[in-house]
């Protein structure tokens, strides 16, 4: 039954990130979005740790195992997560850090998160439930500031102009999408 109830939660999740995606114009983005979660490391991981729809089941294998070889096989081949983007910094500083993200991946990680509220929230999801996850969690990222910065700001217009405004600003102003 959670192998079930794990297929609808992400093809739930999949549906609205692929009518977001295509709200903006990104239909290939659309499309495409995490399929490697239909893949056996990620899937069967999500049946396990089944948490009834309401929280990533790769929270719970973390906090069972120590880690999430789920998050990280998932992280690694979409780019659509800022994870995908941290590699060593140039010049002097050798860290770890972010690096700037293309436009279009952005916009899809905006999208993905919008879902992401909206499919783990349910009824109670509102235009500001994505920018209060990001709020809370800010700090912890390692994100590039221009990657960051456009992030919130299309997550804080969600917020306070809504979903159709934003999706127009996206399509004119931020991929310049005409159409």
């Amino acid at each position: 039954m959670k192998a079930w109830e794990h297929f609808k939660t992400i093809t739930h999740h999949k549906m609205l990130v692929m009518k977001g995606c295509f709200a903006v114009g990104l239909y290939r983005q659309g499309l495409l979005h995490d399929l490697s979660k239909y893949s056996p490391v990620e899937f069967l991981v999500g049946c396990k740790y089944y948490q009834g729809g309401n929280r990533s089941p790769n929270n719970a294998e973390r906090e069972d195992t120590g880690v999430s070889l789920a998050w990280l096989h998932h992280k690694g081949r979409n780019k659509h997560h800022f994870e995908y983007w941290i590699d060593y910094g140039l010049g002097e500083d050798k860290r770890m850090t972010g690096m700037k993200m293309p436009v279009k991946y952005v916009v899809e990680m905006y999208v993905d998160r919008v879902s992401a509220s909206k499919n783990y929230q349910k009824d109670a999801y509102r235009d500001d439930s994505a920018l209060i996850y990001f709020q809370r969690g800010r700090g912890n990222y390692l994100m590039h500031p221009e990657t960051e910065a456009l992030l919130e700001k299309l997550l804080t217009m969600l917020a306070e102009q809504g979903e159709q405004a934003t999706n127009d600003y996206i399509r004119r102003e931020v991929l310049h999408n005409k159409k």
